[in-house]
Formats: C-alpha cells, sequence, structure tokens
C-alpha cells in the first residue's frame, strides 16, 4: 500500500507539503501546479485508491435558475448551497456558469458539469460538443446523454392521493404551477400535475373544476389561485388539497386563515419539499420531505464516476420522500 513518503519521493516534496495538501489542510499557501503535481503522484503511486479524494479540476456548475427564480422558490437555493459544500467536502473545484451569461461562456476544456434548471435543446447540443460526462439535479432533459438525479415526484403524488382516500376524502383538488419551456416561450404542464391527473383518474376522482395552476410556485401564486378556488367553488371547495410545491402552500394557509376556513376539519392540505419553515405555521404543514443532501451526493458521485472511471453507461436514479405528517391532515 503506497503511503506519503511513496507521494513525497515521486513528487520530490517534503513529506510535510504532501500530507497538508493531501489532508487539504487551509492554511497550506502552495501554488496550484504544486498541489496538482502532489494529486498526480498520489494518483500515479496509488494513495488516492485507499485514502486520498482525487483533486477534480475544471468542473462547471451549470446554475440555470433565475436570482428572481431562487428568491422565489429557495428550494433552489437549498441544493445550489449543498452542491457547493458538497463539492468542497469531495475536493471538486465547481466553477458556476448561470442562464444569463450564456451556455456559449462554459469552456470546452470543463471535465464535466453538474446542471441544474430548464434547458433549452439548443443549450444541450452545444454541451454535447464540450463533454460526455454531466449530471442533471431535479430534472431528467437529456437521458441519452447524461445522468440524472430527481425526485420521485410520481410517488410523492400518489402517496398523498392514498393518504387522502384512507382518510375518507373523495373530493381532491391540485394546486401548482406549470412548467416554463424556453424553446418554445410557452407553458407546459408540470410532472405533479400530469400524475394528479392520470391516478386520479384511474382511481375515478378526477374532476377538473378542482385544478387551479398558473406560471409559478412562489408564495404569491398560492394567494392567487387559492382564492380563484375560493371565488369559483365557494362552499363546494375540495376537502382536501395535493399543492406541488411549500411556498405555493404558505400562499393557500394564508388565504385559508384569513377566511375562516378550519384546517383540516374543512380543508386538508399536503405539500411538497418541507422547507424549514413549515413547521412554524399556523397549522404546521403536512409535506414531503425531499433528501437534498442525498440528491446532491448520488449527484456528485455519478460525475466522479464519469471522470475517474470513465464510466459510459447513462443511470437515472429517482430519490423518494417521506411524507411529514404535521397539522394540515388528519391523525
Amino acid at each position: 500500500m503506497a503511503t506519503i513518503h511513496d507521494v513525497a519521493k515521486d513528487s520530490g516534496y517534503s513529506i510535510a507539503t504532501v500530507s497538508r495538501v493531501l489532508n487539504n489542510d487551509p492554511s497550506l499557501s502552495v501554488t496550484e501546479e504544486t498541489r496538482s503535481k502532489i494529486h498526480d503522484s498520489a494518483l500515479k503511486v496509488g494513495y488516492q485508491k485507499k485514502v486520498l479524494k482525487p483533486l477534480i479540476k475544471n468542473v462547471a456548475f451549470l446554475y440555470w435558475i433565475t436570482e428572481k427564480d431562487e428568491l422565489k422558490d429557495v428550494y433552489f437555493r437549498g441544493m445550489r448551497l449543498e452542491l457547493e459544500k458538497q463539492a468542497l467536502e469531495n475536493n471538486i473545484e465547481l466553477k458556476m456558469y448561470t442562464m444569463e451569461e450564456g451556455i456559449e461562456k462554459v469552456p470546452t476544456t470543463i471535465r464535466g458539469f453538474i446542471a441544474v434548471g430548464a434547458f433549452t435543446k439548443k443549450e444541450l447540443t452545444h454541451l454535447h460538443t464540450i463533454t460526455e460526462n454531466g449530471v442533471f439535479l431535479d430534472t431528467s432533459p437529456d437521458s441519452i446523454y447524461y445522468d440524472s438525479v430527481r425526485p420521485d415526484l410520481d410517488e410523492m403524488t400518489e402517496t398523498a392521493i392514498n393518504f387522502f382516500t384512507s382518510k375518507g376524502h373523495k373530493n381532491i383538488g391540485f394546486i401548482g404551477g406549470t412548467f416554463h419551456d424556453r424553446n418554445d416561450d410557452t407553458e407546459k404542464m408540470d410532472f405533479r400535475e400530469r400524475q394528479f391527473r392520470f391516478y386520479m383518474n384511474e382511481i375515478g376522482l378526477l374532476k377538473e373544476e378542482y385544478i387551479f395552476v398558473q406560471r409559478g410556485f412562489s408564495f404569491n401564486t398560492g394567494i392567487e389561485l387559492m382564492e380563484k378556488a375560493i371565488n369559483t367553488l365557494g362552499d363546494q371547495l375540495p376537502s382536501a388539497f395535493f399543492i406541488a410545491a411549500d411556498p405555493i402552500a404558505i400562499g393557500c394557509l394564508q388565504v385559508l386563515n384569513e377566511k375562516g376556513i378550519l384546517i383540516p376539519n374543512q380543508v386538508s392540505i399536503i405539500s411538497i419539499n418541507n422547507l424549514n419553515m413549515t413547521k412554524y405555521l399556523s397549522p404546521p404543514l403536512t409535506t414531503f420531505d425531499i433528501d437534498m443532501k442525498e440528491m446532491v451526493k448520488n449527484g456528485i458521485q455519478m460525475l466522479k464516476e464519469q471522470i475517474l472511471e470513465n464510466r459510459k453507461v447513462r443511470k437515472k436514479l429517482f430519490i423518494e420522500a417521506e411524507l411529514i405528517k404535521r397539522k394540515t391532515t388528519e391523525e
């Protein structure tokens, strides 16, 4: 088994310097050339196979979420922060590129990428010319060419509906946003709405008048759509709503509370994301907890397999979520 002494001998640096570089000592000041040479030597003599996390440079983080959208939906901010944290822990040198900068700004020299957000077919085609190594988080827009890690929205939708029906609900509504297709600048049906329609139809409970959607997944979306539902349906409001995301649900709760509609006695609610604030709402929100840490962890592992092991078989991973039962649903 190779040791630090072997790395020091091969690289030409002292044992102390090699040890501090391989242990990512933040107080050590050396050039990038020195770090790279020591890591290369460690890989050469086999030290990394046992204990070293090899330095992976030139990895692009394609963050195709606007600042405005991130402010409206903190889900993506959490994903970005978790990715930056885990990249550092895994010795991956990430450089972020944004939609505002454009796909052309991504260097042709990158070893791979991790991407978040919505991409056009033209942008994906451009990526094909740059690298074979890439992972999409939260979406799977190019599964033939790249890996993806996504929350299992279909399973969450079915689980929510099954929970409601087990409590005797037959009138179940849906409130959510639409997917903005940047290819033709149109709004498309979101995965959650599509699965809601499919499964509710399967069990014979689908009612078109109980579905309310518009562009956006924000607090204001929830306010506007719940007010529309109440104004449209009046006393015929569904006894339960599956809501596409926590920010929307928070807006819905505010409207229901202001209107004096009792939760969950008159209307039960299940949402998705389990944002930190949801446990402090009035009443606390029943919601699915998406394990962001696990999703990012698997995405990083997939990229490392592509870069370090030259894996060519594409992977598509769905992450399950736990339903956190609180006071917006019956016990």
